[in-house]
This record gives structure tokens, C-alpha cells and sequence, in this order.
């Protein structure tokens, strides 16, 4: 059990996080590439942090029309998400982020108040706020599920085509209520018809296991849903938040902590270290989709709403999550950097960059994070991670050091003969590192490691954390978010030469 921690005050502590301890503007040296997934240059690619999941005055609640009961609710702006999408753009960028995803909640003809007046106020966002680059999205209301973040391409057509994707699948649209939305097939026709689109977007599922009533009972998301999704459409439903917003929820606006708040606003099954049981338990359902080769990756997001400053729940974007893309800052390149798995995510700024390599020992080839490395039976692989651990202080005021960093494998068999599964039993963690094992250079730790005589798939990752726990552990209500922080980094897959995606 952890000990709940008194946070300092941040009311008025300064907002604006270096661009080189906060965003990944440069630093380490430029990540090697992909291995043979890799489908553009990697020249201009470096660390950009980011946030898929942000709510603005157009997340609306609704009332009847006094005039005409029977008439379509009409939407109450600011009354859900408080704030305006330019507040919400120049707070990210405060925080050292590069790039950010505008997505509202649907409701009764949501679609038309997006297109109408919603879109035009994310056009001035992009001219007021040009430091970050801002996607057109939504918080699609998902068929038979939860939320979802829809990330709409940056292109001429993106107002049209959000138009279209809300009008026709969000399970809330439809006025009178169709419950015929609100089924799986009708999600796997969405799934469909998103993925012929000429410019896909990317949909990510948010909180995945809040609706859970206790771990692996899952509710409104469960592991044969996913698999149904990714089956259907790999280039669009690509993963899931691996740390889910609202994480300010055990805070009080003076800064104390609220001994009944609880991290995610996950009151059932609680997170772990912040990260939904999903993606935290070792050999739990991460693994279990990464154990089919499956490529299904996890990001972290604010959900801000309503800041903690002000009563609400939410941290402000990059505040304290950040989701990190290797990319070049531009929209497309971001975007395929989230559809292409080279992404690492971190709370509470414990690590700004993070490069995992993993190189066939005497050999050119190389892959890093998203990517893939074939490899002869028998070869060895060796691993290099390099992180940044900064030295500035984070937004609870305080400079975390890395405590411990995990090299974890598993095992590819193919695919589950249970869709329901999650678990791998072969995961296991293959090394921990601390301070005596590897190399510090001012900021940039690192470490190496192994894997001698391979001869089977399988994937790596890498996750650390502030914390002395040899895994994380439930959250109590009324947990300091800051004195419990970890980092994820998406995995590398090793298949056998003659083998590779």
C-alpha cells in the first residue's frame, strides 16, 4: 500500500516547462530506425510530446428544449468540457507539448454542432497557437463500448469527414435513440468503412478498463472486443490508453490531497501505478495481444476537462502525462508515428526521451521502439536504452529520479486460440537495472543487455518508475499522483529471418 504524500500548492507556480526537459526538442541522438517496418525517412525525426485526448466548452451536456419537449435536446456549451480549444492549445503548449487531438463527446446530433461550431474554433486555435500542431478528432461514442479517441488526418476534407464518421456510427447521435447503434456490428462497420477511407484516421480506446468491476472482470471493454477491432482494421483501431486520464482526481484545489479520490476516476477496479490494468499487469492483456505479434500499442492522455485548480478532476494537457511520437513535426508524420507504434509515454516528466535498440550482435541490423528485427536462430541481440531523466522540476514541483528500469520479454506464438485471454504466462521480466548497472552522463542514462541465442519470436519492452515497487501495485483512493510515476515504452518485435511482417 502506498502512502499518500502531501502535494504542494501549484497555484502559482509557473506553467512553462523548458522545451528540453518537457517537450523532446532534441538531446539524445536521433533514434536508429524502425527495422523493416520502417515506411518513411527517418531524417528530422525526434522525440514530440503529445495528447489524443482533450476536451473543450464543446463537449456538451444537453437539456429538453422548453419550447418543444419532443424536439432534439439542445447542447449546453462549456457545461462538461469547460474550456475553449485556444485555453486548451496554449496550455499544452506551456507544457512542452508539440502536438494535440481536440475530441469533444458526441450526443443527439452532435455532428451538426461539431461541423458548425466546434470546427471553425479549432481553425483559430491552429492561427492563434501555430508552436503546436492541433488534429481535428473526437471522443467517438463507441458502438457497444466506452470512448474512443477518433484522430481525424490532417487534410482539406477532415471537417467532411468527422461529419460523416459521427453522423453514422456514434452510438449517441441519432435522435430519437437508435439502440441499433449501439451494438458490436454495428462498430465493426464503422471499423469497415474507416479503414477504405483514402485518409484512415486512427482510433485509440480510452480508459479501457474503468467500466471493469474488479481486475480481469472486465465491463464495457473486454479483450474479444479488441482483437474483433484490430482483426478488422489494424491500420485504424491501433491501441488503447495505457494511462488514463483524470488523474488529478485524489486533489483538492489548495493542493491537499481528497482522501477519497481516486486516480482515472477508477472506482471498482483501480489503476496500478496509473496505468489501467490492461496495460499493467505483467503477462496481462498487453501481453496477450503483443504475444500474438499483434501490433497494439498504449499512449497516456490528460482527458482534461476540468482542472484540478478549479474543482475539477483533470490535469492540464502535459501537466502530467505525456504521450511521446517519434516523428517530425508535422501532421502526417505524427500520425503515422501513432498508427506505427514509435511511441513511449511517461507521467509526472520522470523521463523526457526514451531510445530502446535492439541490434543482432556483429551485425548492421537494428530496430528500435514499433519496430521489428529479423534475426538467424542462434543469433544474439543486444539491447541498448538510453532515457533522460531530467533535472529540472516537474509540475508538483519536485525532480524524480528513475528508480528502476525493466526489461521485459514475451514470447509470439500466434494467434489465441481464446479471444477472451489476457494473459501470456511466458512474459517475465528479463532484467532489472538500477543505479549500479547503468551509465549516467549528465541527464541520459544508460544500459545494455543480451538476449543470447534466439531462437524463437518474440517482443521486448521497456517500463521504469520512481517507485521501489517490483510491480506496480493497486492505487488507494486518495493517492498524490506525483510520488507514483512510471514510463511504458511500446515494444520491439523479433521474429526469425524468413518470418517478418
Amino acid at each position: 500500500m502506498k502512502t499518500p504524500l502531501l502535494i504542494l500548492a501549484l497555484a502559482g507556480l509557473a506553467t512553462t516547462a523548458p522545451a528540453s526537459a518537457h517537450g523532446g526538442h532534441g538531446g539524445l541522438a536521433e533514434a536508429p530506425s524502425t527495422g523493416t517496418t520502417a515506411k518513411a525517412s527517418t531524417k528530422g525525426r525526434k522525440w514530440l510530446a503529445g495528447d489524443h485526448h482533450i476536451h473543450s466548452e464543446f463537449s456538451a451536456s444537453y437539456q429538453p428544449d422548453p419550447a418543444n419537449p419532443a424536439a432534439p435536446p439542445l447542447p449546453l456549451k462549456g457545461k462538461d468540457g469547460r474550456y475553449a480549444i485556444v485555453k486548451n492549445a496554449e496550455m499544452a503548449a506551456s507544457f512542452g507539448l508539440a502536438w494535440m487531438v481536440s475530441t469533444d463527446h458526441g450526443g443527439p446530433l452532435h455532428s451538426k454542432f461539431n461541423f458548425e461550431q466546434a470546427y471553425p474554433e479549432l481553425l483559430h486555435a491552429r492561427t492563434a497557437v501555430p508552436n503546436i500542431l492541433i488534429f481535428y478528432g473526437m471522443e467517438f461514442d463507441t458502438p457497444a463500448g466506452d470512448h474512443s479517441s477518433l484522430i481525424i488526418p490532417f487534410t482539406n476534407g477532415e471537417r467532411e469527414q468527422l461529419r460523416d464518421l459521427e453522423s453514422r456510427f456514434s452510438k449517441r447521435e441519432a435522435w430519437p435513440n437508435d439502440p441499433a447503434r449501439d451494438t458490436e456490428p454495428k462498430m465493426i462497420e464503422a471499423l469497415r468503412h474507416m479503414r477504405t477511407q483514402a485518409s484512415p484516421p486512427v482510433v485509440i480506446a480510452n480508459h479501457p478498463s474503468r467500466s471493469a468491476r474488479d481486475v480481469g472482470v472486465y465491463g464495457q471493454y473486454t479483450p474479444a472486443e479488441f482483437r474483433n477491432w484490430n482483426d478488422t482494421a489494424p491500420n485504424v483501431s491501433v491501441g488503447m490508453e495505457g494511462a488514463p486520464g483524470h488523474q488529478a482526481g485524489a486533489l483538492n484545489p489548495d493542493g491537499s490531497n481528497d482522501p477519497e479520490g481516486a486516480r482515472g476516476g477508477y472506482r471498482n477496479a483501480p489503476t496500478m501505478g496509473g496505468f489501467d490494468q490492461m496495460t499493467a499487469r505483467l503477462g496481462g492483456f498487453w501481453d496477450s495481444m503483443l504475444g500474438e505479434g499483434r501490433r497494439w500499442w498504449i499512449t497516456a492522455t490528460s482527458d482534461s476537462h476540468y482542472n484540478w485548480r478549479d474543482g475539477g478532476s483533470d490535469f492540464w494537457p502535459g501537466e502530467y502525462s505525456k504521450t511521446y511520437v517519434h516523428a517530425r513535426a508535422e501532421h502526417a508524420d505524427i500520425l503515422d508515428a501513432l498508427r506505427s507504434g514509435r511511441i513511449f509515454v511517461t507521467t509526472g516528466d520522470l523521463v523526457s526521451e526514451l531510445d530502446v535498440t535492439a541490434k543482432v550482435r556483429g551485425k548492421r541490423q537494428s530496430a528500435s521502439i514499433g519496430g521489428e528485427l529479423a534475426v538467424q536462430p542462434g543469433q544474439d541481440v543486444e539491447i541498448t536504452i538510453r532515457l533522460r531523466d531530467p533535472a529540472t522540476p516537474n509540475q508538483g514541483g519536485q525532480t524524480p529520479d528513475v528508480a528502476r528500469v525493466d526489461l521485459i520479454i514475451g514470447e509470439i506464438t500466434g494467434p489465441a486460440a481464446d479471444r477472451t485471454t489476457d494473459r501470456n504466462p511466458s512474459t517475465r521480466v528479463e532484467r532489472r537495472f538500477t543505479a549500479a548497472d547503468w551509465r549516467r552522463q549528465g541527464e541520459v542514462l544508460t544500459m545494455r543487455h543480451t538476449l543470447r541465442n534466439v531462437q524463437a519470436p518474440l517482443y521486448l519492452r521497456v517500463r521504469g518508475t520512481s517507485t521501489q515497487e517490483a510491480e506496480p501495485t493497486p492505487d488507494p483512493r486518495g493517492e498524490n499522483p506525483w510520488a507514483d510515476l512510471w514510463f511504458y515504452a511500446n515494444p520491439i518485435f523479433v521474429s526469425l529471418a524468413g518470418e517478418a511482417r
